[in-house]
């Protein structure tokens, strides 16, 4: 029998139900508790800024707050962050976007969801020691050309930027030197010719004169002038399963994430050096600080993938990477705002 009264009460309580749900931010399956607490992540080159915003939610504490137990281990640069996800010893990558699309080139699915970095901040860096009449692009063939490690972004980057000058990555010997200490050393003792790295390693070698700089991505009117748009970089990524089976966990990773850029955003000098590692810093606070104002703005500011970016790395890989030459990619598949999305609505 119809009864008014009854569906009436009904529906309004219903509407209650639905209107709560949105107010909070859909958070109804996000704010469950994460199906897996403890995690590990990989990254390649740890101490870089290109890494700071998971160096800043691990020291604030930002993943505890959140319900995880994270292990971050660090590797000698992302190509081998990227072996360890998928050789599984780790969940997930702290990593570059464009190793999604070189994967599902392979067959394997993988998807970034919360971007780092909306510049890659690499740097393709000259020898004065050993190339003093470096001139152009074209010099580089048959030198050594040092990288954080093979496959990384850093070597995606010099083959770009080797490819737009007529130049294979046969044309070069590429050499893994990480992104610290060792890196510097290899470039001043001749070791290598040419160096793709990222700051604080740069600037070190700059302030005295040591390295001319050729290709620089470190702004956004660099990185546009460089790749013709928007290129995403550092991010976190895991398999499209993982993601699927572990929405409460991918969610909260998120919303630590974007909580430590927004951090970053509002943070001042000192800010972050009393939280980084001293080690970070490389002996020399000032250069760091330094260095962090020229990256700053490449650092994103909410954690959203761009509009054009799954292009444009996409374009750029397809100039050189013979793997992805006439490969129909799905680029949709490559990345997912959704996790951001609510991570951003919860921490304004």
């Amino acid at each position: 029998m119809y009864n008014k009264k009854f569906w009436k009460q009904a529906l309004l309580a219903l509407a209650l139900f639905l209107a709560g749900w949105f107010t909070f931010g859909g958070y109804a399956q996000a704010q469950g508790k994460p199906e897996k607490t403890r995690l590990t992540i990989a990254v390649g080159g740890k101490n870089l800024f290109y890494y700071l915003p998971l160096t800043i939610a691990e020291r604030l504490g930002y993943f505890k707050d959140e319900g995880l137990d994270v292990e971050i281990v660090d590797f000698a640069g992302g190509a081998k962050a990227l072996q360890a996800v998928v050789g599984g010893s780790a969940d997930v990558v702290s990593g570059a976007y464009e190793h999604t699309l070189n994967l599902q080139a392979k067959g394997q699915q993988y998807q970034e969801f919360v971007l780092q970095g909306r510049a890659p901040q690499i740097v393709l860096m000259v020898s004065n020691k050993t190339m003093p009449n470096f001139k152009s692009i074209a010099d580089l063939k048959g030198k050594k050309i040092g990288v954080t490690a093979p496959g990384s972004s850093t070597n995606m980057m010099a083959n770009f930027v080797l490819a737009k000058a007529g130049l294979k990555a046969s044309d070069v010997s590429f050499i893994g030197v990480g992104a610290s200490a060792g890196a510097v050393a290899a470039m001043r003792s001749g070791q290598i010719d040419a160096m793709a790295n990222l700051d604080p390693v740069v600037s070190m070698l700059t302030q005295k004169n040591e390295v001319r700089i050729a290709s620089d991505t470190r702004t956004l009117k660099d990185t546009h002038a460089v790749f013709g748009g928007n290129m995403p970089s550092g991010c976190l990524y895991a398999s499209t399963a993982f993601i699927q089976q572990n929405p409460n966990t991918t969610q909260a990773l998120t919303n630590a994430m974007v909580r430590a850029l927004k951090w970053l955003q509002k943070a001042g000098p000192s800010d972050i050096v009393k939280t980084v590692p001293e080690s970070y810093l490389l002996g020399d606070r000032a250069l760091y600080l330094a260095a962090w104002e020229k990256v700053r703005e490449a650092i994103s500011p909410d954690g959203m993938m761009p509009a054009d970016g799954p292009r444009t790395a996409l374009n750029t890989l397809q100039q050189f990477d013979p793997d992805l030459k006439g490969k129909a990619i799905k680029l949709e598949n490559t990345f997912t705002n959704t996790f951001v999305q609510k991570a951003n609505a919860k921490y304004k």
